[in-house]
């Protein structure tokens, strides 16, 4: 999937979330991290994946990338490094649409 496919599909599972309710209390937020790199944390309550939980997985590259991520029932968290944040919603993707 490209780049600006994966931003449709996180916009659309973002979209079918907005009930009038949700999108007020929760969301989706994408920041940039100090060490340096990327942090994608996806709000799940109310969604398909609530109390969904995910053990940390860790990548890493040889070329110095790296993705982490976790799901605790509330919180999905994806972070990875500089040059991934098109990996990192990838794999946000892939959990929420799983």
């Amino acid at each position: 999937m490209e780049t600006r496919d994966l931003l449709r599909a996180l916009g659309a599972w973002y979209a079918q979330q907005c009930d009038g309710d949700w999108e007020h209390e929760f969301g989706v937020k994408i920041e940039t991290l100090d060490n340096p790199g990327w942090l994608i944390q996806v709000d799940l309550p109310g969604t398909s994946k609530d109390s969904v939980a995910l053990a940390p997985e860790l990548e890493e590259g040889i070329d110095g990338s790296w993705l982490h991520r976790s799901a605790d029932g509330r919180v999905l968290r994806v972070a990875c490094s500089p040059k991934d944040l098109e990996r990192a919603v990838r794999a946000a993707l892939e959990f929420l649409t799983s």
